[in-house]
């Protein structure tokens, strides 16, 4: 294991969105931004344990953001940022790290070579940030009006991932701590008052920070042009009316609908979520819903196919890749699909992590014929279209 922890900052409650979802928590490409972060240092070969530092709030969205993912167990955050950090450092203290990362989780395009420019400058300095020059012409104002022109030369924006010696920048932390006057803007200006010298590393200038709406439009863009691999895959499956007992219903796309005869199938015998799991497997090339859970395994008789969705979806999030869009269709003479089309989007939704604006649902039939025309069972067929950073 490397020797370079990472702390993600977590915290926050990003007042200037207007939304009541912390922003790192909000959905980035079909994917929580944090769940970004978190995965590109998952991902880095030379990043050691993750660690997040949350709001005790927002527990429920971070168990949801980061899930099925490699990273220690969080631990909550203070008043401020500073002191959010200096409790994330305290408790890597056992891992006895010689190396930390410090990242703001709410840069989610945070790009490799960045990590390793930060990483590689700490073999000659106990601290390093990543930071990008000023290029626009600086000015000073006053009351709406110029002041002044402010020189630019050798003026930096700071970013994040800041790295440091562990053991030096927890003592400077809390040195920071016992001291009173405003707070610390970074790491970095907590390093320098400690009088730790502080490298500067190239950044890039696609890791922006998310401070607004606009912002996060930016990042959506960005996560469209870089996404290197987009695969779609397809899946279908049939199910007979059949079946005793007195049941007199059929579960279609998470749904409960009344029917004289129920489907008859090894688990619940939902076609479209059978047909959407394998459309999933096949856009990340990892099989079918039959390698996954075999019928011949007693365990999945009767099972809620929200299961096997739920899978495939932690697959896919588990190789860094998001979902864009799923298309069902479901082929029946009956029950009717029109009346229950919202809810089953909104079920759907609810599975993959997505908006309900990335999930189509349609209904056909085929016109009298064949064992669907003589309303013999349901077919469903589907398609997903997924990105992915790099290939699984």
């Amino acid at each position: 294991m490397s020797d370079c922890a990472v702390l993600i900052v977590a915290a926050g409650r990003g007042a200037r969105f207007a939304d009541e979802v912390p922003k790192q928590y909000l959905p980035l490409s079909g994917v929580a931004v944090l769940r970004h972060s978190v995965g590109a240092f998952i991902r880095h070969p030379r990043c050691g344990p993750v660690r997040v530092v949350i709001n005790p709030d927002d527990r429920d969205l971070y168990d949801a953001a980061v899930a099925g993912l490699d990273v220690l167990d969080p631990v909550n955050g203070g008043a401020r940022r500073q002191d959010s950090v200096r409790l994330g450092l305290e408790s890597l203290e056992a891992l006895t790290p010689s190396k930390v990362l410090i990242h703001d989780a709410a840069r989610p395009l945070v790009d490799a070579a960045t990590v390793d420019g930060v990483i590689d400058a700490l073999a000659d300095c106990p601290g390093a940030i990543a930071a990008v020059p000023v290029t626009d012409s600086l000015k000073r104002g006053a009351d709406g009006r110029l002041v002044e022109a402010v020189d630019r030369a050798d003026v930096w924006r700071a970013q994040t991932p800041q790295g440091f010696h562990y053991d030096a920048i927890l003592a400077a932390h809390r040195a920071a701590a016992l001291k009173q006057g405003p707070e610390f803007t970074d790491d970095a200006a907590i390093a320098s008052d400690a009088g730790l010298e502080v490298a500067l590393v190239p950044g890039n200038e696609d890791n922006l920070k998310l401070t607004t709406a606009e912002d996060m439009k930016r990042a959506q863009r960005l996560l469209g042009a870089l996404a290197g691999d987009v695969r779609t895959g397809a899946g279908f499956d049939v199910h007979p009316f059949g079946g005793s007992g007195g049941e007199h219903h059929v579960m279609l796309c998470g749904v409960r609908l009344d029917h004289d005869a129920p489907l008859v199938g090894h688990s619940d015998a939902d076609v479209g979520l059978h047909a959407l799991t394998d459309a999933l497997l096949g856009a990340s090339a990892a099989g079918d819903l039959g390698s996954h859970f075999p019928p011949s395994d007693p365990q999945w008789r009767g099972a809620s196919s929200d299961i096997f969705v739920r899978h495939a979806v932690e697959l896919i999030r588990s190789r860094g890749g998001a979902i864009a869009h799923v298309d069902i269709t479901l082929i029946c003479e009956r029950p009717k699909i029109a009346p229950h089309r919202e809810a089953m989007r909104a079920h759907v939704a609810e599975l993959l992590g997505v908006s309900i604006g990335q999930v189509s649902i349609k209904a056909t039939t085929t016109e009298k014929l064949g064992f669907l025309g003589r309303g013999e069972g349901i077919a469903g067929q589907a398609m997903a279209t997924v990105r992915f950073p790099q290939s699984p």
